[in-house]
């Protein structure tokens, strides 16, 4: 059921677009008979709504991986930069949030240190149809410029975050994980969560000895469901992990490796001295950078989804 509901929502859209221009070219012919040049406007503005729901709708056809469809893990991790570095993780976390909020999607916290200033690293699971496809371009290294708020000088700063999302891997997929390849930590979960959580042994890191990849869980009060959570990240990382060995392409998918410093972004964001957000694959720019900070990013994906497609096609 669960395919045939995703079929239909890839089908349908198409069907009645396609329904909606014939719709049209009829009422065109017949103003063209009448001599109604008055139905014009009327002609043109429902053409620029058709144009508008086909680039919306194409977008999907961009997106044709194998886990494309699938909902995604995403990550951030705080740079070079200090205090300001934290805050900027934080404030980037949040722009990730408001864009899937304002997707409908749903979010689930299930990894965050916090550090002076905001968050030195937090991960979260967004589930929606396409999460991952329209996220996967997002990896990498996002800088910012400001006039620090912790600076007595009011200087100007730069500091980094990382951005790596990967995929939910469902039971259709299979990777293999040998139980003498996983070292297996439990600790005590930090923050909020009552007395439970802060006297138990609930939290859980995974550490998988061959690649040396490392997840944690600590957002659940039982150590079971932490270690679902966490075998789930497991499997994603992994999944990425041979798919980049399988297809040699190292240096496209292992965004996190890179130094989360200068010269390694994927996009600026500026504040001062003007304000502007800047990504450096696609050229991409918007001088609005209150409504992108409040997650209006589709503009920066949907170029990006485009910019990938047609060099993979090149």
């Amino acid at each position: 059921m669960t395919e045939l509901k995703a079929l239909k929502n890839r089908y349908e859209p198409w069907k009645n677009l396609h329904a909606g221009i014939e719709d049209l070219e009829v009422l065109h012919e017949l103003a063209m008979e009448a001599g109604d040049e008055g139905e014009t406007a009327g002609i043109e503005k429902n053409l620029q709504l058709l144009i508008s729901r086909y680039e919306k709708q194409n977008i999907f056809e961009l997106m044709g991986g194998e886990v494309d469809k699938n909902g995604c893990f995403l990550t951030i991790h705080a740079g070079a930069g200090g205090t300001e570095a934290c805050d900027w993780s934080q404030m980037i976390y949040r722009m990730y949030l408001r864009w899937a909020e304002r997707k409908g999607f749903s979010v689930e916290e299930v990894d965050r240190l916090e550090a002076e200033g905001g968050i030195k690293s937090a991960t979260c699971r967004i589930d929606g149809d396409y999460a991952y496809g329209y996220l996967k371009g997002e990896s990498g290294v996002h800088r910012l410029v400001r006039i620090s708020p912790f600076d007595s000088n009011a200087r100007r700063h730069t500091s980094f975050s990382s951005c790596y999302v990967f995929p939910v891997i469902d039971d259709s997929i299979e990777v293999d994980i040998r139980p003498e390849d996983l070292r297996v930590d439990t600790y005590r979960s930090g923050g909020a969560g009552g007395q439970h959580v802060n006297k138990t042994d609930s939290a859980v890191r995974f550490t998988h000895l061959p690649t040396g990849i490392v997840v944690a869980c600590q957002s659940e009060r039982s150590q079971t469901m932490n270690r679902t959570i966490a075998m789930s990240m497991l499997k994603a990382r992994l999944y990425e992990y041979y798919k980049q060995e399988k297809e040699k392409e190292n240096a496209k998918f292992a965004q996190e490796k890179k130094d989360i410093s200068w010269g390694n972004q994927i996009r600026s964001y500026v504040f001062q001295p003007y304000t502007m957000v800047k990504d450096y694959r696609t050229k991409t720019e918007s001088g609005n950078i209150q409504a992108v900070m409040d997650g209006d990013i589709d503009t920066f994906i949907e170029d990006y989804l485009r910019f990938a497609w047609e060099n993979n096609a090149d």
